[in-house]
This record gives structure tokens, C-alpha cells and sequence, in this order.
């Protein structure tokens, strides 16, 4: 089931599904006008297997020219990123694979959605593009087996992993560099784990206004989905609502000869199979 969060004409924000140009109202249809996507997260997918004769045998509500897309969960709980997780970007920069899960962070507030700009921040002249299969745990725990894994998650989405470089690499620790605001472009929507056959087989690619400068597969990833969830929750626990980042393939800005790095008008966009396209333009603060 793709998921999103949109807000109506009329200023009114609700929870639905895409079908095809439409978007059906998930409060509307099931009168719960309180209904979120945390909510639905934290329901789960068996929450969704219940709905989903219900949702299917119903028309949309609204016409997308109807609607604003929000970020599909707009502000999780944490976001836990995971870096040089792609042997191809490994070797795009001439290091070793890591022995184990390099992990960073960043703010739930930098979160911005589908066609929202990217704000280019004066701090930085070398604001950098990853694109990034993004996980949704839908239940917390802890000391989680690598074969329970998928129990816990609730879906995937594409996301922006936007970053500072001078900031990043200049401060040492790259939280500040990674968290500027609109700094996580996530969306269009959350495609539910129970319509993703083998999430560690998708294409993932960046084009910049047209060209496509990352063109991979999640086959390369280092660590598996399975074995970052189990690894990380072995250190602390996981709550219904966090996002994992899981990493990016080769051909980011910085390691590019000669370098590209985001100007103001520039289309990024981030498409991963399955999960749509990810499109925002950049602005100057």
C-alpha cells in the first residue's frame, strides 16, 4: 500500500493511499479524523492486511492537483543513518569496506517532503545529494534477532540524505553538516514491507536536472538491512516511528573530478524502484 500524508486545499492534513492520480482519505473512510501516520505506524502492517479489502474496493477522494504531498511521516522519532554502506562508494573513494556499521544521525526537523525546496544555507558552498533507501520500524524493541527483523518493519521510502561537506568534514562530528533544515527530503510516499519482495534488489538512482549522476542497485549495500536493525539493537532500543538510512551508492558530489555540488534552481531528484520519485529544487536561504 503506498501511504501518504497531504493536506487538502482548504488547509485540512490527513492520511491516505495513492491510486493511480488520486489519493484516498484514510480518515475520511474509516472515520477516524485523529488518524496519522504515526498512528499507522504504530498500528502495523496487521492493522493494514485489516483495512486493506476496505481501501482497495474504494475510490480516491481527491485528485492530486487537490492536495499538498507531505512528508509521509513527518517527524520520526530518531533518524538513524548509516554511512559508506555501498562497496561502489567505497570504491569511488578508494577506502576499505567498513568492518562495522559507521553510524551517524540526524534532526527530525531538517524532514521535508516531495517538491519542497532543499535551502541552501550560507554556512556551506558544497551542499551534496545521497540518496538513500529509508526503513520505518513499525515496533520497538531491543537484542532484535537478524531473522525476526522483518517484524519490525512497517515500510520503506525514499529519502535525501542532503549534506553540508565543508560543514561536515571541517567539524569532525557530522551531525551540524547532515541537520541543516530541509536537509532530509523524504517521500513521496511509504510503500508498506508487505508489497517489497526483496528490498536488498531495488535500482536507486540521482539525476540533476535530467542527468543521472548515481545509478546503482541496493544489492551493493555492505550491511543488510536485516543486520543493521539486529546490530544497532543490541546498543538501544528502537520505538514504532524511527527511520533508518541506510546508506548510498557511488557518484555523490564530493568525489566526482570535477566536483558537483548544488546550486539555487537545481531539480534534484531521487528515484528508487518501487518508491517513486523523489523531486526538490534547491533555493538559497
Amino acid at each position: 500500500m503506498k501511504l501518504v500524508t497531504f493536506e487538502t486545499n482548504d488547509g485540512v492534513k490527513a492520511v491516505g493511499v495513492l491510486k493511480k492520480d488520486s489519493v484516498l482519505s484514510l480518515n475520511k473512510l474509516l472515520k477516524q479524523p485523529d488518524l496519522s501516520m504515526m498512528v499507522l505506524v504504530e498500528k502495523g502492517i496487521s492493522y493494514i492486511n485489516e483495512i486493506r479489502n476496505e481501501v482497495d474496493s474504494s475510490e480516491g477522494d481527491y485528485s492530486l492537483k487537490e492536495v499538498k504531498i507531505l512528508p509521509p511521516l513527518e517527524r520520526p522519532k530518531k533518524i538513524v543513518c548509516v554511512g559508506n554502506n555501498y562497496m561502489d562508494h567505497c570504491r569511488e573513494q578508494k577506502i576499505k569496506p567498513p568492518e562495522r556499521p559507521l553510524i551517524f544521525s540526524k534532526w527530525p526537523s531538517c524532514v521535508v517532503s516531495y517538491n519542497d525546496h532543499i535551502e541552501l544555507p550560507k554556512e556551506s558552498k558544497q551542499v551534496d545529494y545521497e540518496a538513500e533507501l529509508g526503513v520505518i520500524i513499525q515496533t520497538g524493541g531491543k537484542h532484535i534477532n537478524r531473522e525476526e527483523v522483518s517484524d519490525y518493519i512497517f515500510g520503506y521510502v525514499a529519502v535525501n540524505d542532503i549534506s553540508a561537506r565543508d560543514v561536515q568534514f571541517s567539524d569532525g562530528q557530522w551531525i551540524r553538516g547532515k541537520s541543516f533544515d530541509t536537509f532530509m527530503p523524504t517521500g513521496p510516499f511509504i510503500l508498506t514491507a508487505d508489497e517489497v519482495e526483496e528490498p536488498q534488489k531495488l535500482s536507486i538512482k540521482t539525476s540533476l536536472n535530467g542527468k543521472i549522476l548515481q545509478n546503482s542497485n541496493t544489492a551493493e549495500m555492505i550491511f543488510d538491512i536485516s543486520y543493521i536493525v539486529s546490530y544497532l539493537s543490541e546498543g538501544f532500543t528502537f520505538e514504532s516511528g524511527d527511520l533508518i538510512a541506510t546508506g548510498t551508492p557511488n557518484g555523490v558530489g564530493v568525489f566526482r573530478h570535477p566536483q558537483i555540488f548544488l546550486q539555487a534552481g537545481d531539480m534534484i531528484e531521487v528515484s528508487i524502484e518501487g518508491l517513486g520519485s523523489l523531486k526538490n529544487t534547491c533555493v538559497e536561504r
